[in-house]
């Protein structure tokens, strides 16, 4: 029968379900335990584990015991799947699970406390106590303090009386024949055990239960899901380069796994997903509570005002009263099995290594039958071992891992089940596959670092050609039976290139030298008088290797970085990556030399619209009508135009001339009668007056000449753009592309 969702209707307040305490035993609490078996555990790289339990459940209540550090997240996520029929009730869980607890804790801080003080604070809880004349039970009602008399000279010794409501019987107890303490509540063992591990320094977290009510009180087959906080697995990888260099390299991954939920995962289906997921913590536990006005004033305090009967004389009217106002949701299902996959799997040590055997669940005697054609993993043939090989690898290897794509997220679903003992980190092998792959060199601005920063990196390339998303992570690299170096990653996805340093190379060094040209323009068109101009910025990088003894040539890549801006390649080399910051760019040098060089040229086009009366753009047509841009036909018609604003331009320079000129005339003729001011009243200055006099009429009589001239000059020059705009009103010109 298909599966059906529990709704999950009511939340309300629940006692605390512990765990049965038993004397001197340690306890463990897990991440969360419902008495289901775990089935599935899913892990992220953002902190949290999305886990899977199944099972049946007898009764209509099904209890979930949470770390309370566990249990909002496991508010946020929990789902209950009645796998035959059935609904959910409600879903319960206690507030604040320590609040009724703390008087009875408070009293066994070390040194403190005494059993008469411990019994007091426990009223209302069921306990048994032991005497010697035999037990008596139940629930705690009074702890009195009493005297008693010692011997015949009147001394008095201090006591205790406990008593006990069992039913409708009160039964009294003296404290000093109390031999032992029985503790009927679990719960309350189970906090008194875990105050004690605190004070010891063991720090056990503490549990909370959260109750789901089932319709019907038979048996229900139930699948439930969380999603709760969890360590993030790790990857690592292995490259083993091919003889030669170049060709088939093996790419092999492991997952670290850690287990800190407190419990085994024993024979579980496990998966691990790669991406970044968005996770976040939300306090779904703690009660809030939204402050309100309180009205009660305004109801509670209304009330008549008492009136005196009139008579002649009337009296004042009484004040008024005063008035107060205040898994996870969208998964994919995994790909089912075959009957082969089902088949009850042979114990096996769990672990698998840097060192081999990463796969789980499968006998030694398995392990020698071939894989059903996965290219992600399995054994070949048996051969004799020769060596740490890429072939020995591959057999050592035992990666059953299959793609999937959930959300955008790539996962991968191991496909036997593993057992991940408690407090361990264990090793899961997830690919073993063959991949493209080359040993050559890279250079970095700044080189392989300090002391080095001329020499470039060795580095492995190899494509990642397997469906998985291989996430940041060490990576090893083995060439000629032996460990070469080994080298970081970042995200690597599916059918892409990474390119991984794993040494330094001191024998190459790789040098720049860079030329920033000025800036030059181009004419697009010219339309009516309006040129369209694209302006080229250009640097120009020329990249150089030279090795000490390589004779048989080789490749350097260079991580080229971009100029920025609107900086673009005038031309890609052959085999250039382009990256989000940098072009990756080969640098060959070719056999039977130890030299070699590379020339990238980045410009930056701009496009602007500048008028023929702008001074640029007599610059711009004098040099096209002489370049090779231009036709015979359409020089002859540029030519004409180009004369008329070339003597226009030069009528501008004679009125910026005349004007100047005429300027400083002004200038000095303000002057002159600055000073006839001055001596104006003095009856002695009468030659100096003359003098002065006469070269003010002189400078008024040439500023008189300039301003016809300039008139003049302004008359040739409205004629000359007159007949240049009637020339220009027609004219279009396209220059073919420079190749």
């Amino acid at each position: 029968m298909g599966r059906k969702l529990l709704a999950l209707a009511l939340v309300s307040s629940s006692a605390l379900a512990g765990l049965a305490c038993g004397g001197g035993k340690r306890f463990k609490y897990p991440t969360a335990d419902a008495g289901l078996a775990l089935e599935r555990v899913v892990l992220y790289r953002n902190g949290v584990g999305y886990f899977e339990r199944a099972g049946r459940v007898s009764g209509d209540v099904l209890t979930i015991k949470v770390r309370k550090d566990q249990v909002n997240d496991l508010l946020k996520s929990l789902t209950v799947v009645e796998r035959r029929s059935g609904r959910a009730v409600s879903v319960s869980m206690p507030l604040d699970p320590q609040t009724w607890a703390n008087a009875a804790l408070a009293t066994l801080r070390p040194g403190q406390g005494s059993l008469a003080q411990v019994l007091d604070s426990l009223r209302g809880s069921h306990v048994t106590l032991r005497t010697k004349g035999g037990s008596v039970s139940g629930r705690v009602a009074m702890v009195e303090q009493i005297t008693e008399p010692v011997g015949d000279d009147g001394g008095v010794r201090a006591d205790h009386r406990v008593s006990l409501l069992d039913g409708d019987h009160l039964r009294v107890v003296t404290l000093s024949d109390v031999t032992g303490v029985v503790l009927r509540d679990g719960d309350l063992a189970m906090q008194f055990n875990r105050t004690l591990d605190a004070s010891a320094g063991e720090g056990m977290f503490q549990q909370v239960a959260v109750s789901v009510r089932l319709a019907g009180a038979e048996t229900h087959d139930l699948l439930v899901s969380y999603v709760v906080a969890a360590p993030m697995w790790k990857p690592t990888y292995r490259v083993v380069l091919p003889d030669g260099g170049k060709g088939k390299a093996l790419l092999q991954a492991w997952a670290v796994v850690d287990n800190t939920s407190g419990e085994e995962w024993r024979n579980v289906n496990l998966a691990l997903t790669s991406g970044a997921p968005i996770a976040f913590r939300y306090d779904l536990h703690t009660p809030r509570e939204i402050p309100r006005p309180d009205m009660t004033e305004v109801g509670v305090h209304r009330q008549a005002r008492a009136m005196v009967g009139e008579t002649t004389y009337e009296e004042a009217p009484e004040p008024e009263p005063s008035v107060a106002t205040g898994p996870y949701p969208g998964a994919q299902p995994a790909p089912p099995r075959s009957r082969a996959d089902n088949k009850p799997a042979k114990k096996s040590p769990s672990g698998g290594g840097a060192g081999g055997g990463g796969g789980y669940g499968r006998s030694a005697a398995a392990a020698d039958e071939a894989w059903d054609g996965d290219d992600y993993g399995g054994y070949g043939e048996r051969e004799e071992s020769r060596g740490i090989d890429a072939d020995t690898l591959r057999r050592s290897t035992l990666a059953q891992a299959r793609a999937a794509t959930v959300s955008g997220q790539t996962r991968f679903e191991l496909q036997d089940r593993v057992t991940v003992p408690e407090g361990t980190s264990t090793m899961v092998a997830i690919v073993n596959a063959d991949v493209d792959g080359e040993e050559t060199f890279l250079f970095r601005p700044g080189g392989a670092g300090y002391g080095y920063e001329l020499n470039p990196y060795r580095v492995v390339r190899f494509k990642n050609s397997t469906p998985f998303v291989l996430e940041p992570g060490p990576i090893g690299i083995y060439a000629g039976g032996s460990f070469v170096g080994e080298g970081l990653s970042e995200t690597v996805g599916a059918d892409t290139s990474a390119t991984i340093p794993f040494a330094v190379e001191t024998g190459v060094m790789v040098s720049s030298r860079v030329d920033n040209d000025r800036d030059e323009q181009r004419l697009i068109k010219m339309s009516r008088g309006v040129l369209e101009v694209e302006q080229f910025a250009r640097r120009t990088t020329v990249w150089t290797a030279k090795a000490q003894t390589m004779d048989e040539g080789f490749t350097v890549l260079v991580r080229h970085g971009k100029a920025g801006g609107n900086y673009q390649l005038t031309s890609k080399p052959e085999g250039t990556e382009e990256l989000p910051d940098a072009y990756l760019v080969r640098l060959v040098v070719a056999a039977g030399k130890r030299e070699g060089t590379l020339t990238i040229v980045e410009q930056t086009p701009a496009r602007t619209h500048i008028s023929i009366w702008n001074s640029p753009a007599l610059d711009i047509l004098e040099k096209l009508v002489v370049s090779a841009d231009l036709g015979s036909d359409a020089k002859a018609k540029l030519r004409p135009i180009i004369e008329k604003r070339r003597a226009v331009a030069k009528i501008d320079e004679q009125i910026v001339g005349l004007t100047e000129r005429r300027n400083k005339l002004d200038q000095r003729a303000n002057e002159l009668r600055q000073n006839l001011a001055a001596i104006a009243k003095n009856p002695r200055a009468g030659e100096q007056r003359d003098k002065w006099t006469k070269q003010l009429d002189e400078f008024a009589s040439e500023g008189n000449k300039m301003g016809a001239q300039l008139a003049d000059l302004e008359a040739k020059k409205l004629d000359l753009r007159v007949q240049l705009e009637d020339t220009l009103e027609t004219f279009e010109l396209v220059p073919s592309p420079k190749k």
